[in-house]
């Protein structure tokens, strides 16, 4: 299968998974300086769950502190969700190093698709993280971790509810953990925080525009409003950070709509789907389909005609020659790579409505690979 329309991250030159050894090589740690980036003592990087740069661009008049900052255009990696954006945030490094293929990849030691953000099966029964100990799961030293052992003082400041949990373990160890409770409470902490040691690297994280974007869609009222909330927050955070501060503000993807008629329902009765399938994993806009033995190419053959032009359905070593999941991709990854790789075009998501029935009932997804879910921004401003 050739692909020349395939978009492919812009892996070792414009992604996310560039902006930490930048930043860090701006800090006087390493040399890797991707983005060319000023050097600085200090630096605040702010993480906005689901802020697209399509969005942020047509709603700039609800954002007009983050849009009147220095704006850098960004791909997230593969898939364009944020489990894999934070791990490769978190490392430098793309899905097919770090290995935190999607929302949820199949394990084959589990038996079924793990969900990563709760680090349990998406079933949803048991706690993984002793039988999959997440620093196993996801072994590179973190950015956090390098930055910390050349003697910056590193905060991680997320919500308390994150301390500990499976994923924070894998792509946030280094550093103190300081457990935020309000948006409020995210500034006063990371400006603190901001503030301690020579060298100082504080990252935090907002979720609720991501999370307001699945529940009402992307293009609601109620996500305009809650980006005009964010963009307060942010610009009260630079006024309490310390003179000299470098801001970055990024995301993790972006979001479209998947509209009722737009859902394939691989769960439907008699569907097609399943034939010879062992797992579906992923989410609605992106899935990694794992066939039984022997059954891969009739599962392929399957997938292409029940989609046709609606989505790109590769193999898995078509995928990774692609290049999708970076230029490199470990045996790991590889076997948490579906046999079958569903990307969506246009609108189409593919549900599960019994297996997922709250995921397969959001209006607003991500994982593929439109500009929309996509281009990311890196805004900085120093104080």
């Amino acid at each position: 299968m050739t692909t020349p329309d395939l978009p492919i991250p812009r892996y070792g030159e414009a992604s996310l998974a560039d902006v930490m050894p930048s930043v860090l090589a701006t800090l006087g740690v390493g040399d890797d300086n991707r983005l060319g980036l000023e050097d600085t003592a200090r630096a605040v990087v702010v993480l906005i769950d689901g802020m697209g740069l399509v969005g942020l661009r047509a709603r700039a008049e609800a954002a007009p502190f983050l849009s009147a900052m220095s704006c850098r255009e960004l791909t997230a990696g593969f898939p364009s969700t944020t489990v894999t954006s934070l791990a490769s945030l978190s490392t430098g490094v793309p899905a097919g190093e770090h290995g935190l293929t999607g929302y949820s990849s199949y394990v084959e030691e589990v038996g079924e698709p793990v969900n990563w953000l709760s680090w349990r099966q998406v079933s949803g029964k048991d706690d993984l993280r002793e039988q999959l100990e997440p620093e196993s799961v996801q072994s590179h030293t973190t950015v956090w971790q390098q930055a910390a052992d050349a003697g910056v003082h590193v905060t991680i400041a997320s919500s308390r509810d994150f301390e500990g949990t499976g994923l924070t373990r894998a792509v946030f160890r280094g550093g103190s953990f300081r457990g935020v409770t309000t948006g409020g409470d995210m500034v006063s902490l990371a400006a603190d925080s901001a503030d301690r040691g020579h060298r100082s690297l504080v990252y935090t994280y907002a979720a609720e525009l991501d999370f307001v974007g699945h529940v009402r869609g992307p293009d609601s009222d109620s996500w305009t409003a809650q980006l005009a909330l964010m963009d307060r927050r942010v610009e009260l955070l630079v006024q309490r950070l310390p003179a000299g501060t470098t801001v970055y503000v990024t995301a993790d993807h972006g979001m479209a709509e998947v509209l009722p008629d737009d859902a394939v329902d691989a769960d439907a009765e008699g569907s097609p789907l399943r034939d010879g399938v062992i797992a579906i994993a992923g989410e609605p806009r992106m899935r990694h389909v794992h066939a039984r033995f022997g059954a891969a190419a009739d599962v392929l053959a399957t997938w292409r005609g029940v989609l046709g032009d609606r989505a790109w359905v590769m193999t898995r070593d078509e995928s990774i020659k692609a290049g999708l999941f970076g230029p490199v991709v470990t045996p790991e990854a590889a076997a948490r790579i579906g046999d079958v790789v569903v990307v969506s075009r246009g609108g189409l998501g593919v549900v599960q409505r019994k297996r997922e029935s709250r995921l397969s009932a959001l209006p607003g997804h991500h994982g593929a690979l439109t500009d929309a879910e996509l281009l990311v921004p890196l805004l900085s401003h120093t104080v």
